[in-house]
């Protein structure tokens, strides 16, 4: 239990400007086992954007409140995420090779593609959540949670699948250019199954957190934007990066977002 702690902590100071206790160490390897806790490290991020969105609505209303609730994601983790997809936009953007392509996500200047790329992300991210605030302040704190709990489950699952494509000595995180193991995947599926779960269970007992239809709606999009990641990195990457798992994250965050909208909607 305790070496478990550890690699929570890991990823926690991995992904988030979090300090840890001393006495967690570090050790490339557990690095790499970490990966079965990225979900549980999207839960907190997304309790924390929840809490001050749902703070936030109280005094200014809902788009404030989404912006803020945005803001404190961005500084919460460094723009982490925000930043591979804005590495992956410039890369991808534009019709050069593959290795044209990997050079590019390696320059830590932003270009054209990646500055709108980011613009576009930022702001529909913040257009959804202020569209959901209106509608239900507690549905919109319990999209945040899903959300972001689950597309950190789906970059676990590209790890799983695909290879490395980018130079693996010269990895900014080599431990994450391995494939993920079968338990760490279960792990972090897992992870997700109870987040939705407690959520759903919530919105049976009467909390408006929006329906079950709202939670598998976001997770049908949620695999479907997995999906599309995967075949689109295969064919043109032949693998991931840490910049694509990041972008992976953001596509996989806003696509769940979209749907629990939708959903809600038209429910």
């Amino acid at each position: 239990m305790r070496h478990q702690l550890r690699l929570f902590f890991i990823a926690l100071q991995f992904f988030t400007r979090i300090p840890i206790p001393r006495w967690v160490g570090f050790e490339a390897e557990w690095l790499h086992h970490s990966a079965r806790y990225f979900p549980a490290v999207g839960a907190f991020v997304g309790v924390v954007a929840a809490l001050v969105f749902g703070t936030a609505q109280l005094f200014f209303g809902p788009t404030v409140a989404a912006l803020l609730g945005t803001v404190a994601t961005v500084l919460l983790t460094g723009g982490f995420h925000e930043d591979g997809f804005a590495d992956t936009c410039d890369g991808l953007g534009g019709h050069v090779s593959r290795e044209r392509a990997l050079e590019i996500m390696k320059d830590s200047r932003i270009g054209a593609y990646g500055a709108m790329g980011l613009v576009l992300i930022l702001g529909l991210k913040v257009a959804v959540l202020s569209a959901l605030g209106a509608l239900s302040v507690w549905s919109a704190m319990a999209a945040l949670l899903i959300a972001h709990t689950t597309s950190r489950t789906a970059t676990v699952l590209m790890i799983a699948w695909l290879p490395y494509a980018g130079d693996e000595a010269h990895a900014k995180a080599k431990p994450l250019a391995q494939r993920a193991r079968l338990s760490d995947v279960l792990v972090a599926c897992a992870t997700t199954l109870v987040v939705v779960g407690a959520v759903v269970l919530a919105g049976s007992h009467g909390v408006e957190v929006g329906s079950w239809h709202a939670a598998m709606t976001s997770l049908l999009a949620a695999t479907l934007m997995l999906l599309w990641c995967t075949r689109w990195l295969k064919k043109r990457l032949g693998g991931v990066t840490g910049d694509t798992l990041g972008a992976t994250q953001q596509l996989v965050e806003v696509a769940m977002l979209l749907a629990w909208l939708g959903a809600n909607r038209w429910n």
